[in-house]
């Protein structure tokens, strides 16, 4: 008897929940950070209206120490926040935290805390099943998966496994830095670029027992020495990816170097393949000193590829080729403050948000849907350090 496919029920579950239904507004919340240097406290939330692009002065939704990344469950009802200053060894019960989300209001509740699994945690994603929980631990060189529970609660930690490895850049890549942890489209396999090993790191993951294995063998062999995945040009620095909607694709962007790379993607074995490297910045321009890169998103129409330039504080346009996955270079535009750390597109990708973390401020673009182009439109927004978003659909209010 043939099974029906998990990630495809899931799919086909949320396309027929009120959540689904076009919205006209989303909740954004917005991670920050909450060192003595900013005034912020925790997640914000601001509503976007999806038909003009406003978006909300930002009022605090639920009080947090250094909320740096955010994940949202796939039924739109639980959110996940992580502490980037957390260490097991220091706070051995703490460092994620679930939050209940109320669709009407946009309040968030604290469910429960658990363990990253190891330091420093500042990249977190939740399968298409809601069951795995996956994080990437930045200090301790590692990823990690912990159970989700069926009413939102983080359950047990499910695997860690630490990188081994280093590369040639003497003040950022000394020991395995994993920067990020990302599903594969079909949820099968997971994939985390590292960014002290110049690596992008393939696991095999098992949502229902919440574990990772490396793709290769599936037992503890060190990564350097795994086939799956990628392996940067020295001193990259990989640090965020993004597949393309049909799945044909990754694209991942460099934070050392300035560049972006785009791959082919194998999904029976989970395999990477290069196939072009691009500069985030205009042809020909040198890399500023201070000049780093932080996001990247490909738009739902898979189309444009976007990414983002901390110090030059721009955002970098790309188009992409549908049949090869090849990108050219459309604009740099600038993000109308001081170090982009992150940027969101919302998911009819009508709206581009930019977090501008040393000017805690957050721009609102228009993406012009045939070019790709992005327009500032409104006010500057303030949000106090503003690092992530996560965008959830809103009921009307009454």
């Amino acid at each position: 008897m043939l099974r029906p496919h998990l990630p495809a029920l899931a799919l086909l579950f949320a396309m027929f929940t009120p959540l689904a239904a076009s919205p006209q507004a989303y909740h954004v919340y917005f991670g920050t950070y909450t060192n003595a240097k900013t005034e912020s406290q925790g997640i914000y939330r601001s509503r976007l209206d999806l038909v003009t692009g406003h978006l909300s002065p930002a009022e605090l939704a639920a009080p947090a120490k250094d909320p740096a990344f955010l994940a949202l469950h796939p039924n739109g009802k639980f959110l996940y926040a992580l502490d980037e200053s957390s260490d097991p060894k220091r706070t051995p019960t703490t460092g994620l935290s679930a939050y209940a989300i109320n669709p009407t209001t946009g309040v968030l509740t604290l469910l429960n805390q658990q363990t990253p699994g190891g330091p420093g945690p500042c990249h977190l994603a939740v399968d298409a099943t809601g069951q795995t929980l996956l994080v990437a631990n930045y200090s301790g060189g590692s990823v990690s998966a912990i159970s989700v529970q069926p009413d939102g609660h983080l359950g047990a930690l499910g695997s860690v496994v630490k990188h081994t490895g280093a590369s040639v850049n003497p003040g950022r890549q000394k020991a395995p830095h994993a920067h990020g942890i990302y599903f594969a489209p079909d949820h099968r396999f997971a994939f985390a670029p590292d960014l002290g090993i110049d690596r992008v790191v393939g696991y095999r993951v098992d949502p229902a027992a919440a574990t990772l294995a490396l793709v290769e063998s599936g037992t503890g062999v060190p990564p350097t020495s795994v086939t799956p995945g990628a392996t940067l040009p020295p001193g990259s620095g990989p640090r965020h990816l993004t597949f393309h909607p049909t799945g044909k694709f990754v694209y991942v962007i460099n934070e050392l170097l300035c560049t972006m790379t785009a791959f082919t993607y194998e999904s029976t074995a989970g395999t990477l393949t290069s196939i072009q490297t691009i500069s985030t910045l205009p042809p020909g321009e040198a890399v500023p000193k201070g000049t780093s890169t932080a996001e990247v998103q490909v738009h739902p129409n898979g189309k444009f590829l976007y990414g983002s330039n901390r110090g030059a504080n721009t955002l970098v346009v790309y188009t992409i080729d549908g049949k090869t996955g090849q990108l050219t270079y459309l604009e740099n535009v600038s993000t109308l403050g001081q170090t982009p750390r992150h940027f969101a597109l919302d998911p009819t990708g009508t709206w581009l948000l930019a977090e501008n973390q040393d000017s805690s401020t957050v721009a609102v673009f228009r993406v012009d849907p045939k070019s790709g182009r992005l327009t500032p439109t409104g006010p500057l927004v303030a949000v106090p350090a503003p690092v992530a978003a996560v965008f959830v659909p809103a009921l009307p209010t009454r």
